[in-house]
Order: structure tokens, then sequence, then C-alpha cells
């Protein structure tokens, strides 16, 4: 059987530590803001995503929804488009895979919301037609991607990239961004 190669985690992590190098901090102070700020006016924060990327957005709102609230006692107003699996293959059987997260997103999101699409390639289909939606019915869209940024980095008004061709650090990345909100919010006093 083959073995892992000596120093394979020392590799990885030394990859992801050049990927974090390469953020864009004020992208991320941004981004923080505006979740902020959706909280603080009793906006929802809408998340999704395919694959991992749906496990990311459902870490999200897990976090953000329990533990912001259980530290100030203000509701924090997190849904997620991908946790539902009979909402989401119904959707795919009566339109189209591509719709599933607009479809969700008509009847739910408000003006002003902000709608949280991610994304590995920044090109999954469903996800650029729910940020399109929402940017043309009044909410506040940011995209977080990898690679180069694909469609979904011009699309958003706001973006958090993680500039690597990879697929787990890029994931990696957009991952610990939940915690830095989830973290920053548990922090604001009243």
């Amino acid at each position: 059987m083959p073995h892992i190669p000596t120093g394979f985690a020392e590799g990885y992590l030394t990859r992801l530590t050049e990927t974090v190098r390469l953020l864009d901090i004020a992208q991320m102070d941004r981004a923080l803001d505006i979740i902020k700020t959706a909280w603080e006016n009793g906006n929802q924060v809408i998340c999704f995503g395919n694959g991992g990327s749906a496990l990311t957005a459902q870490h999200y709102v897990n976090d953000w929804n329990k533990s912001i609230y259980l530290a100030t006692g203000r509701p924090f107003l997190g849904r997620c488009l991908a946790e539902n699996m009979g909402l989401v293959m119904a959707y795919a059987n009566d339109f189209c895979f591509e719709d599933v997260f607009v479809e969700q997103l008509k009847p739910i999101m408000r003006q002003r919301d902000v709608v949280i699409g991610i994304s590995g390639s920044g090109n999954s289909e469903n996800v650029l037609r729910a940020v399109s939606y929402a940017n043309s019915h009044g909410a506040i869209t940011l995209g977080i991607c990898g690679y180069d940024g694909g469609r979904l980095k011009e699309l958003a008004q706001y973006h958090i990239w993680a500039a690597v061709n990879d697929m787990q650090l890029s994931e990696d990345i957009h991952f610990f961004f939940g915690h830095i909100v989830m973290q920053a919010l548990c922090s604001v006093s009243e």
C-alpha cells in the first residue's frame, strides 16, 4: 500500500498560510460590516452553495443564529437555502437545478437582506442566478469564491476571494470567515 509522503501536512499548511497572506483584509472587513449592519437592522442573512459550500453555508447559519444570540441576546436572522433537501429537490424537479436557490429566494428575500453565495470555482450556475436575482431586487450580495473568482467575483456587490487554484484551500478560507463573523458579532456590546 502506498504511503503518504513525508511532510505532506506541513506542505498543506504552508500553502494555506500563503493563501491567507493573499487575502484582501479590507474586503473581509467590509463583508463583516455588511453582515453586522444587517444583524443590527433585523435583516436576514441568507446563505447557500453546493457540495462543501452548502455545508459551509449551514455552518455559518448554525454558528451565527445560536452563538450570536446567546452572546448578545439579539437574534441573528440567518437562513441556509441548502439545508432542506426536500425543498431543494422539489425545485430541481419542478424547475431545474440551476434555479433551486433563486426560487427559494423569491418568497422570502426582502430589500436590504444580505445574500451570501458560496462557490469554490465562482461559476456555479445556481449560485449565480440567485445572486443576480438578489442584485436586481434590492438585496446586498456577497460572493465567497476561490480560484480566479469566476463570474461570482464580478457579479456580487462584495466578495471574499481565496486566490488559490485548490478547492480545499479555498474552502478552508471560506470556512474560517464564518468563525471571524461569529466571534466579531459575539463581542459586540450594546
